[in-house]
Formats: C-alpha cells, sequence, structure tokens
C-alpha cells in the first residue's frame, strides 16, 4: 500500500497538469504547441539534464557492469521492438521510440530513491544517462525520418547529456549562480511539457485506445524480464538488477511526444501512449517492487 501511495504521489502531478493543458484548449483559450516544444526541448530539458548529471555522487567502480546492461538493453529493446512493429505494420517513427524509452527521470528516480535509498538512486541516474543518449541520438534518428546524423548532433539534449556525464566523470561543479540559473531553466521543462501533453489529448483519436492499451501491457512485461534477464546475466547485485528493471518499465515519457510533435510523426497516438501507459503504471510498478524487494 505503501509503494501504490508512493506512486500515486509521483504520478498526479502528471495527470494534474495534462488536465490543465485539456481544460485549457476545451475552453477554446490560444496555445502555441510549436512554440512551446521549442522552448522546452532547446533550453528548459538541456538545462534539466545537464543539472542532474552534474550534481549526481556515483562511484565509477561500482556502476561499471550497470552501465554495460542498459547499453545492452536498450539495443535489444530497440532491435525487438523495431521487428514486433514491421510485422505488425505499424509507424517505426511513431511507435518505436515510445516503446524503448520511459519515464526514467521523473518516476524513475523518486521511486528508485524511495524503494532502494541513496544508492538505488544513483543506480537509477546511471540508467537514465544511458536511455537519455540513446533517446536523443538513435531515438531523434528514427522519429525524424532517418536521414544522416546532422539532425541529432544539431540537439542540444545531446550535447547537454554529454557535458553532464563528462562533468559527473571529473567532479567538476559549475560556479554556484551558473548552477542557480541552469536548475532554474530546467525547472521550467516539466511542466510545460505536461501542459502541452494535456493539449494533445484534448484532440486524442479515441480509436487508438485500445491499441495504445496492448502496447503499454507490452512495454511493461517486456522491459521487466529483460530487466531480471540482463541484470542476472551480467552479475549485478540485486538491488542494482532491481532498479534496472524498474527503469525500462517505467511509462512513455512525455518527451515522447515533444519529439513526434516536433519532427511530424503521429503526435496524437503518441499521447494516448503516454496517457494510458502512465494510467497503467499506477498498479504495474507497486506490483513489480513488490516482486524485487
Amino acid at each position: 500500500m505503501e509503494l501504490f501511495l508512493k506512486v500515486l504521489e509521483v504520478v498526479t502531478p502528471v495527470i494534474a497538469l495534462a488536465i490543465v493543458g485539456f481544460a485549457w484548449v476545451r475552453m477554446g483559450l490560444e496555445y502555441s504547441v510549436q512554440f512551446v516544444t521549442r522552448l522546452t526541448m532547446t533550453l528548459g530539458v538541456p538545462c534539466l539534464i545537464f543539472t542532474a548529471l552534474m550534481n549526481t555522487e556515483i562511484d565509477p567502480a561500482a556502476i561499471r557492469s550497470l552501465t554495460l546492461a542498459s547499453v545492452a538493453a536498450y539495443g535489444l529493446l530497440s532491435a525487438g521492438f523495431a521487428g514486433l512493429l514491421f510485422l505488425g505494420k505499424l509507424s517505426q517513427r511513431t511507435y518505436l521510440g515510445p516503446l524503448i524509452f520511459g519515464n526514467t527521470g521523473n518516476l524513475g528516480l523518486p521511486l528508485a530513491l524511495f524503494a532502494f535509498g541513496p544508492a538505488g538512486f544513483d543506480y537509477a541516474v546511471v540508467v537514465f544517462a544511458v536511455m537519455i543518449l540513446w533517446s536523443f541520438t538513435f531515438g531523434v534518428w528514427i522519429v525524424a525520418g532517418g536521414g544522416g546524423f546532422g539532425k541529432v548532433l544539431k540537439e542540444p539534449i545531446v550535447a547537454a547529456t554529454v557535458l553532464g556525464a563528462v562533468f559527473l566523470w571529473q567532479g567538476w561543479k559549475t560556479p554556484a549562480a551558473v548552477t542557480n540559473t541552469l536548475e532554474l531553466t530546467g525547472q521550467m521543462a516539466i511542466p510545460l511539457m505536461l501542459i502541452t501533453l494535456g493539449v494533445a489529448v484534448a484532440r486524442l483519436r479515441p480509436g487508438g485506445v485500445w491499441l495504445a492499451v496492448a502496447l503499454s501491457a507490452l512495454k511493461i512485461v517486456a522491459c521487466a524480464g529483460l530487466g531480471w534477464l540482463l541484470g542476472t546475466a551480467f552479475g549485478l547485485d540485486p538491488v542494482a538488477r532491481a532498479v534496472l528493471m524498474l527503469q525500462l518499465s517505467t511509462p512513455i515519457a512525455v518527451t515522447s511526444y515533444m519529439l513526434a510533435e516536433k519532427y511530424g510523426a503521429d503526435a496524437h497516438a503518441v499521447a494516448g501512449l503516454v496517457v494510458v501507459s502512465t494510467s497503467m503504471s499506477i498498479a504495474a510498478l507497486p506490483l513489480l517492487l513488490a516482486l524485487v524487494l
């Protein structure tokens, strides 16, 4: 019950801010999705990622195996879900990214801290960093429709993640005034993204709901199973393996919707996946944690 309440506590702001965006559209008020998307993806999210990585304290020797396991996990998920979508004749641009990448930041990090303490949080940040790098390189390449990696290299999020990883590795810190500015800028990203999600949900096509339910359920089961298998294969300790399972199984992140909107994929379908998978996680994640604790 306590874990259920913690998941509900984390998910409630997601739902509440999405309702704000939903109501905003229903009241006929103006909302520029294009402007908000560009603002958050170019400025807010990069600052958020950089400061999160820079401020994390991790022992490099203790996380090497988890890093390798995380890389293997996202590689296998990419190949497996790509094959599944091909067989199902579903759009790779629209569905592949959301199926691979979960909400490892907003949901995974606080849950790992609550369930496993500071060590669990540090492990969760490792998986988060691997996910961000894969999401905003391969993930952007997929949703943008392929082509050269010029688009990927121009993404501020990629530069922010790499720079944050370097600062983490070297133990560097920016001056306090710079850190405070970056943290304040990054704090705007999540509320704006969630409100924009609500705007998209207001125009969501009901016909895609059952597909969203099926894909969301498949993602949870496949990711949890793969996390357990790789955690065992790479010899992770019980906490690291549990964190890997948790992070891989988190619901689809709102950033998947923002990327779909930015690069012209079916953003409405992705919005449905975000809402459905987040709702399902209220029951699924406490059950998963109960199995691994």
